[in-house]
């Protein structure tokens, strides 16, 4: 009878000990590359399949790029609207395709992107719908987004961003258990909360001049990140308040940290 009681007294301390460990991983403020992990040596193209599998080999909660749509509506990783000397929502993919990166590789397709991305399923996905003037065109783009992501199977190793409030709520329409996270900036905790999205995902500065959102944010539920943080001393500041991920340039300084 003895040896059952202390058998049944070590088994709730060690499942006692795992769950404080599990919540002390999940208090900690983790690490998104941001568009891949290209700071290396050779540097590598931003949003390139490169920088994707550089950053698949860190290990960080996730990689976050940057989608835009082409003239004749083909998704590719791009974060500035022209690629080269074309401006991609006016050019179509194959004349896209001919202009290559800076570091020799073609413009990466979403579906290229996605499918990479699948084979290390511990790296979460953060993809950034780029905003469009046209609203039906950014309807468009989350609409094939989606579908991609549900096409490929990778519902839970995606998250979404946009500084687009249509795009984030057009997402969270169509499929409302997506996370989605608002980049803007200019909306509080509780309009956040208001419009029914996962989190705010802002630039360092608008959590340094609002120094309550992100507590803030944690008593209300909703998730907190910071871009594009690539300094030591802001990073320190920002973990101090809580934040549960940075974005940063630098993953692979500030991962141990």
């Amino acid at each position: 009878m003895n040896i059952i009681i202390v058998a049944t007294i070590a088994s709730f301390a060690c499942f006692c000990c795992l769950s404080f460990k599990t919540f002390m991983m999940q208090a900690e403020t983790q690490i998104i590359a941001h568009r891949g992990y290209w700071q290396t040596e050779p540097p590598t193209a931003k949003n390139s399949l490169q920088a994707l599998e550089n950053a698949q080999k860190l290990n960080i909660y996730g990689t976050e790029f940057d989608v835009r749509m082409s003239k004749d509506g083909v998704l590719v990783i791009k974060h500035d609207e022209n690629h080269g000397t074309m401006k991609i929502s006016e050019t179509n993919f194959d004349d896209l395709e001919k202009q290559k990166l800076e570091n020799g590789e073609n413009i990466p397709t979403l579906k290229n992107y996605l499918e990479k991305g699948k084979k290390n399923p511990t790296l979460k996905l953060i993809i950034e719908l780029k905003p469009i003037k046209s609203e039906t065109k950014e309807d468009d783009l989350v609409r094939k987004t989606i579908q991609t992501v549900k096409e490929l199977k990778l519902e839970s190793q995606t998250e979404f961003i946009s500084f687009s409030l249509n795009i984030c709520e057009q997402i969270k329409k169509l499929e409302p258990t997506f996370k989605v996270h608002y980049l803007k900036g200019d909306l509080s905790p509780l309009e956040i909360k208001e419009k029914k999205l996962d989190g705010l995902d802002y630039d360092y500065s608008v959590f340094l001049k609002h120094p309550t959102w992100i507590s803030q944010a944690k008593t209300l539920g909703l998730i907190t990140n910071s871009w594009t943080v690539n300094d030591v001393e802001i990073f320190e500041k920002l973990k101090k308040q809580g934040i549960d991920f940075i974005t940063t340039d630098i993953p692979d300084q500030l991962m141990n940290r």
